[in-house]
């Protein structure tokens, strides 16, 4: 796997602490400190460029731009009124709204969202898909996300890749995406698979879509 140009397998440790900077994650569960005010958690985003000292400094007293830099974020996300709520204080919606900021704050190149609305209902869903597609554009950064719900990746994404036994299967734009590529990756083809009624899509495999 490549990125910028570079192997990864054959970057040093050096490289790869770069890397990680320059890209930012959002996982299905959101790994936020509870204890910690919803500012404080934004924050953290900041993690990878400061040295030990600014860290230990940041979370005594963090400087003014810093601050000012979070709540800007934290705004775009829509948590402007909850900074110095808790973490553990917030809906589930809002704490995934929080590990966007909190990825944000990273300022990455590009933004990998695993699964980020596996657990949440379909409304907040479509919700959090839509902000991440919003932020990605305005801030022009790549965003790449695994979904298992097909509806969301052709709603939201131009591009759309399934992998299959660890290869690519496909790789087509949204509009050219049809069922008989889907049940090539998503259904099982054994003789008693095809006895079984077809599984909706929504809930087989995964695809990886990118803008």
């Amino acid at each position: 796997m490549e990125f910028g140009g570079r192997e990864i397998g054959r970057m040093s440790g050096r490289e790869l602490r770069g890397l990680r900077r320059r890209v930012g994650t959002v996982y299905q569960q959101h790994h936020l400190v509870p204890s910690l005010s919803v500012l404080d958690n934004a924050l953290c985003g900041r993690l990878g460029r400061w040295s030990l000292l600014h860290t230990l400094g940041s979370a005594l007293r963090p400087s003014r731009q810093e601050v000012e830099e979070a709540a800007a974020v934290l705004e775009a996300v829509g948590l402007a009124d909850k900074l110095r709520a808790r973490a553990d204080e917030l809906s589930g919606g809002q704490q995934q709204r929080l590990a966007i900021a909190r990825a944000l704050m990273q300022e990455p190149d590009v933004l990998l969202a695993d699964e980020p609305v596996a657990s949440l209902d379909p409304a907040l869903a479509d919700s959090i898909m839509s902000l991440l597609v919003r932020i990605a554009a305005d801030s022009k950064r790549t965003l790449v996300a695994s979904l298992h719900a097909v509806e969301l990746a052709r709603s939201y994404f131009p591009r759309i890749v399934a992998l299959r036994g660890g290869r690519v299967a496909f790789d087509v734009s949204a509009g050219h995406l049809d069922q008989e590529m889907l049940d090539d990756v998503f259904v099982n083809t054994t003789p008693e698979a095809k006895e079984r009624p077809r599984p909706d899509a929504h809930t087989w495999g995964k695809l990886h879509c990118a803008r």
